[in-house]
């Protein structure tokens, strides 16, 4: 049996020792350093991630997702201002929605691919995770995603995936309701109870392509982020 690390939570947005969060992340660098897939949460949803080409390929097989459709990056504003290649005033609105106005997204954009964090990712890997010259990175996912962008940083590891699910079924939000072909590639998965934004609908993050500020997918609070962009910046986010 397949190791299940669980936290005494309910809600991916109840807290936990900082020790075990940064333990339970670590293993999971551990894993996908070595070649392996985890399974963790998001307050968005629950997530499937590896960092080497097989890996990658075994989560497209699972998923019975087509490599037409790239997978994304998990990180942060910070790693976001790093890796994509934007003007400086797009960085700011990123890190406005985010510490000031606390809103999970995901961003599309080009990005730097002699970057010390993605000079070191295999090629395959990028050529799965991207499209165009352009990457998807998924941001403030909860404290989960805080940390594993921390953690991407302190050893130069990226982390590739998408959410852990069969492709076009809907996000999930237990790890428990993740289908069994997609759970029985993880190498070890974390259960930290229901993700805090779970709904019916079966949404993930909203992702914004930041170079004209056009929504690629609809998601999570995707009401709350068309209003402060359209109060606070003036960008009047077209809706699909």
């Amino acid at each position: 049996m397949k190791p299940i690390r669980k936290a005494n939570v309910a809600n991916t947005a109840d807290p936990v020792p900082a020790a075990q969060l940064e333990r339970d992340v670590s293993e999971m660098m551990d894993v996908i350093t070595s070649g392996g897939i985890a399974i963790f949460p998001l307050d968005l949803t629950y997530a499937i991630v590896g960092h080497r080409p097989d890996a990658i390929r075994r989560i497209f097989a699972a998923k019975a997702r087509s490599f037409d459709k790239p997978c994304g990056m998990f990180g942060s504003w910070r790693l976001c201002r790093e890796l994509h290649d934007v003007p400086s005033e797009k960085h700011e609105i990123v890190r406005i929605l985010v510490e000031e106005e606390q809103l999970p997204f995901s961003v599309v954009a080009p990005f730097r691919p002699q970057q010390p964090l993605l000079r070191a990712v295999d090629p395959d890997v990028i050529r799965y995770s991207s499209k165009l010259g352009t990457m998807d990175m998924v941001i403030n996912g909860g404290y989960w995603l805080d940390e594993v962008a921390r953690q991407s940083i302190q050893r130069n590891v990226a982390v590739f995936g998408s959410s852990a699910n069969r492709s076009l079924n809907g996000s999930k939000y237990r790890l428990e309701d993740i289908e069994p072909e997609v759970r029985e590639v993880a190498d070890v998965s974390f259960d930290y109870g229901l993700s805090k934004y779970s709904t019916p609908l079966g949404l993930s993050s909203t992702i914004i392509d930041l170079g004209d500020f056009s929504v690629v997918r609809v998601g999570h609070r995707f009401d709350e982020l068309v209003a402060t962009l359209a109060h606070r910046f003036g960008i009047m986010l077209p809706r699909p």
